[in-house]
């Protein structure tokens, strides 16, 4: 993508008092695979284990079945919601409840899911420069939220593992809510639930539609930020954000809120930079090529074949 990085004038740390956190593509980077063999042949030995007898292919079908079954409950019970999402533990449960054993306690479901979620990660890791931009919020006494399309029964062992929980005032994750971003009423709740100024409050995300297009619709800021795993983006300008990130380099949006000025002047530092570079290599190639032709040239008149 051509374009690096853009943003609005007057934009810095001192217009946000609350911060609301993408996490997955925003704070970590994550590589799930729901697909593998492995997986499905784990879960079903669990389930086995319980008294559930499955083959790979019928758990794989049913846990399918159950989930929209569970989104088609919540239609009903919210028909104007135009975003929802399910709770995963309410899925395995039903799996049990499908084979007549209903004797399954909350903590089996737990294991199980974190059974699922350790063995369908591929990959999974912080982006370069979370804690300082978390803790330089901290020190300015900023709130900050999470607002994440994300289980539960998957997202806080995520946060304890790499100690991100310390850091939000309050967690706000879609399956306990059985709505999601881009949805306005899941946006609400945090602002409803602190009564947050919204021309002092900015989202952080890395998909445009839900995080970016939600927030435009509920009046607050955003910061974009681009990513391998982002949704595609054709064209930059589309996108509704303070500031846009293209790069994916999670440090600027630090350099951004402490100072948008010198984050220009940085910017262009670099592109000068950059230019030069180019313009040596220029040089040396053009250089390379005039004297490798001159030789060539010599070779020829002299008879000497290269």
């Amino acid at each position: 993508m051509k374009t690096i990085m853009t943003a609005k004038k007057n934009t810095n740390i001192k217009k946000f008092d609350n911060y609301l956190f993408d996490l997955y593509g925003t704070l970590i980077d994550i590589r799930t695979n729901e697909d593998s063999d492995k997986l499905w042949n784990t879960i079903r030995i669990l389930y086995g284990y319980e008294g559930a007898i499955y083959t790979n292919e019928e758990l794989k079908d049913m846990y399918h079945f159950f989930i929209m079954e569970e989104m088609n409950i919540i239609r009903k019970k919210n028909p104007n919601r135009k975003h929802i999402d399910v709770d995963l533990g309410k899925v395995f449960k039903k799996l049990f409840e499908y084979k007549k054993i209903n004797k399954i306690s909350e903590d089996k479901i737990k294991n199980l899911a974190t059974t699922f979620r350790s063995i369908s990660t591929e990959n999974i890791t912080l982006y370069d420069g979370v804690y300082e931009l978390l803790d330089f919020l901290k020190e300015n006494k900023k709130k900050i939220f999470l607002l994440s399309n994300a289980q539960s029964l998957f997202t806080l062992n995520e946060l304890k593992m790499f100690g991100l929980d310390k850091y939000f005032d309050d967690i706000f994750i879609s399956s306990d809510y059985e709505v999601s971003k881009p949805d306005e009423e899941f946006f609400m709740i945090p602002i409803k639930k602190y009564n947050l100024d919204t021309n002092k409050t900015v989202m952080i995300g890395n998909d445009y539609l839900s995080d970016m297009q939600g927030a435009s619709k509920v009046k607050i800021h955003g910061i974009y930020i681009h990513q391998e795993i982002s949704t595609p983006v054709d064209n930059p300008d589309k996108i509704i954000a303070d500031c846009k990130i293209m790069s994916g380099v999670f440090k600027n949006i630090k350099l951004f809120l402490e100072d948008l000025k010198k984050y220009k002047r940085n910017k262009y530092k670099r592109n000068k930079y950059e230019r030069n570079k180019y313009e040596r290599n220029k040089y040396e190639r053009n250089k390379y090529i005039k004297v490798n032709t001159q030789i060539k040239k010599a070779h020829t008149e002299t008879g000497i074949n290269l």
